[in-house]
């Protein structure tokens, strides 16, 4: 895990759940397959409507048409994100597709859990709302170290709240190699 994280944002609203972010036509693709794998990453946001594409200018795709990677390196979510089905494809998908990092007022438990557990993302916890202050393709610099979001193109900085008991499990790489690194399981 890195401790700075730089790139563009990527900012939706509140609710984006688990069949906006894949929608499940798509999971017919193998993520153990490295070929297929990729397609997560073309067809993550897939499915979040088009008022919410991008906020505020709702039109601005995640992953454009076509192409297996976004711009966006770090998504910025109002509150609730992840909900919906346990889907463990969707942080895999804007993992895929390029991005490291999630800001979001709150998550969806398991969300959150799949984001940790398979290693995918950085799941940070704003202290305020976010998502008016920092709009897409604003760029930002995240330091897990300090807690802090710093919006280089409005010269703001806003608190993050600490990783807690997670970092090391994400600092591992997800929770099989966290238990592996601690002795838990055979290597």
């Amino acid at each position: 895990m890195q401790n700075i994280i730089r790139g563009k944002a990527y900012v939706l609203g509140d609710n984006i759940d688990t069949d906006q972010i894949i929608p499940a036509k798509f999971l017919s693709y193998n993520p153990s397959d490295p070929s297929e794998r990729r397609y997560f990453g073309m067809y993550a946001m897939d499915g979040v409507p088009a008022g919410q594409m991008g906020l505020p200018n709702g039109n601005i795709r995640f992953v454009r048409p076509n192409e297996f990677k976004t711009d966006f390196t770090i998504v910025v979510g109002g509150k609730n994100f992840g909900c919906g089905s346990s889907r463990e494809h969707a942080p895999l998908a804007i993992a895929e597709a390029g991005a490291s990092i999630v800001i979001a007022e709150f998550y969806a438990r398991i969300f959150f859990r799949n984001c940790v557990n398979g290693g995918y993302l950085v799941p940070c916890e704003s202290v305020e709302r976010l998502v008016e202050k920092i709009h897409t393709g604003d760029e930002l610099t995240v330091n897990l170290g300090t807690c802090k979001v710093t919006n280089e193109t409005r010269k703001t900085s806003h608190a993050l709240k600490p990783l807690g008991d997670v970092a090391p499990i994400i600092e591992a790489g997800g929770v099989f190699q966290y238990a592996r690194e601690a002795g838990m399981l055979k290597s």
